[in-house]
């Protein structure tokens, strides 16, 4: 089979993502957003010709985009592939040999594996929670490769998500992707984005920091009731030692 690369071209591209200053720019940008050359300098503990390099490189490679405002430069993640391809190598990463440090570190860890964006659709435990109670209502169906059902369409009408406008996009419609701290799959494609907006809408959930996503008490509520799933499923863990953020 022919894909029209060899391996030198293959070790090229992987040699963008073999740096931890550019892999941890990556990491950052899977929440979605476009961020300046500053803040992921700051983020990263670089200085920002150091940032300003690292990004000229990703971007020539094309697993960035850039955005100009003025005299801001701003760069995100170049499409839903990119970050599918992110979180997948952060899945199969070695955990961190060394446990957060801080209360606040630890804290924050466990908010990340909990409830996340993944650029734009939802993971970590909530993520899979999801997909898994989606699967046993009949809305997905993985007997010959994932899929969307008739009752799931009837299900995402229900819930303020039409169907054909999403089947309009350049988007696989449903797609796994493999969770980096359940290592279970969690919902992406243009029904797992639209999803994760909607419940951002309807105040089901509410953005955190960073990348963590907390749902709200009415939205673990409408949540269980939608899915037919024991609201106390839906709690965050009393106590997580998730280790450092990474994906």
């Amino acid at each position: 089979m022919t894909t029209g690369a060899d391996g030198r071209g293959l070790a090229g591209f992987a040699a963008l993502l073999a740096d931890p200053t550019r892999a941890g720019f990556c990491l950052a940008l899977l929440d979605g957003r476009a961020w300046t050359a500053g803040e992921l300098a700051r983020a990263a503990g670089v200085a920002a010709s150091t940032a300003s390099d690292h990004l000229t490189r990703l971007v020539a490679g094309g697993l960035l985009v850039e955005e100009r405002q003025g005299r801001h430069r701003y760069v995100r993640l170049a499409d839903p592939g990119v970050a599918q391809l992110v979180e997948d190598l952060a899945a199969r990463a070695p955990a961190p040999a060394t446990p957060p440090r801080t209360l606040r570190a630890a804290s924050a860890g466990a908010a990340l594996a909990y409830a996340r964006t993944c650029y734009d659709h939802l993971a970590g435990r909530l993520g899979v929670l999801l997909y898994d109670a989606l699967l046993d209502r009949g809305v997905l169906d993985r007997s010959g490769g994932l899929a969307l059902t008739g009752n799931g369409v009837t299900w995402l009408a229900g819930l303020g998500v039409p169907v054909e406008p999403l089947r309009a996009t350049r988007r696989p419609l449903v797609r796994d992707c493999l969770d980096w701290t359940e290592r279970r799959p969690h919902l992406a494609g243009a029904v797992g984005a639209a999803l994760c907006g909607r419940f951002l809408d309807l105040g089901w959930t509410t953005r955190g920091t960073g990348r963590a996503v907390r749902l709200t008490p009415s939205g673990r509520d409408a949540l269980a009731e939608a899915l037919a799933l024991d609201p106390a499923l839906l709690a965050p863990p009393a106590s997580r030692d998730s280790g450092p953020a990474r994906a």
